[in-house]
């Protein structure tokens, strides 16, 4: 039984950043990935910080770590409720510290979910 769930954010639009760079990465750096994803969702985010498949980047944002031989796969993502959580966009890591860019563009994306989400309750 799987602890937690990983949702994609896609727009109202039909955008969605992170299929967008999914479709780009080398075959085998995306069966990396896809097997972090399933471990955690799998084995929950305790074992996930403890095995470094996870990190949190600052209160709301957490990013998802894959690495396949120098290639550095990184996702972002946050909680919707209580084990479900949407993964945001993809990025592929070129330096020591995740950019700031990359969180920036997480929150936007959390910004835009959560009021698409409002509208729909409210409609």
């Amino acid at each position: 039984m799987r602890q937690l769930s990983f949702n994609i954010y896609q727009s109202e639009n039909g955008n969605c950043p992170f299929d967008d760079w999914y479709q780009t990465l080398p075959a085998k750096d995306a069966a990396k990935l896809d097997a972090i994803i399933d471990r955690i969702e799998v084995y929950g985010i305790p074992t996930s910080l403890k095995m470094q498949w996870v990190k949190r980047l600052d209160a709301d944002i957490w990013e998802i770590r894959s690495k396949f031989s120098s290639n550095i796969q990184r996702a972002c993502y946050f909680q919707i409720r209580n084990n479900e959580y949407l993964i945001t966009h993809g990025f592929t890591k070129k330096t020591q510290k995740t950019p700031k860019s990359e969180i920036a563009k997480a929150h936007r994306i959390q910004d835009l979910y959560q009021n698409e989400n409002k509208r729909k309750h409210h409609a």
